[in-house]
């Protein structure tokens, strides 16, 4: 039977009714519009469906929307707009770290929560955040740099 939920996603409140079963994935591009987080595995190994759930990093393909009721939930559209990006997505865009767009929301959420933790890290410590996030471009070079770059 469908439930009410109310969620807090970018800074606003949504109430949604969604069946037990309905993943905060599907809620957030279907119910809410928000289509800058992608879906492919759908088993919580490759990071494209990355969010910010009260400020930690969750697959949201593994997050049932129930578990987000009175949570804040943050998605790439609400770390900056076109006219004003984060540092992060401006260095992904000038350092080569934003490649065919399918990874690389979930990689721009999950480097802003390494940076929320660790504001200066080693390439070593970027390697290890990162593993969870999978780039089939290959970009991983640009990725770490464009991270490098945004925490300088």
């Amino acid at each position: 039977m469908p439930q009410q939920i109310t969620i807090s996603v970018n800074g606003s409140r949504h109430r949604v009714q969604v069946p037990a079963d309905r993943m905060l994935v599907d809620v957030l591009r279907d119910d809410l519009g928000l289509t800058g987080t992608k879906e492919a595995c759908s088993v919580g190994v490759c990071g494209v469906c990355t969010v910010l759930l009260d400020g930690e990093m969750v697959s949201s393909c593994l997050v049932f929307a129930i578990q987000a009721d009175g949570r804040e939930v943050t998605t790439i559209e609400g770390l900056g707009d076109p006219d004003h990006l984060s540092p992060l997505q401006r260095a992904f865009i000038e350092n080569g770290g934003f490649q065919c767009g399918i990874c690389t929301p979930g990689q721009i959420v999950a480097a802003t929560a390494l940076l929320t933790e660790h504001p200066a890290p080693s390439d070593d410590e970027i390697r290890e955040w990162m593993t969870g996030n999978l780039c089939r471009c290959t970009g991983y070079y640009q990725i770490l740099r464009s991270i490098k770059a945004a925490a300088s």
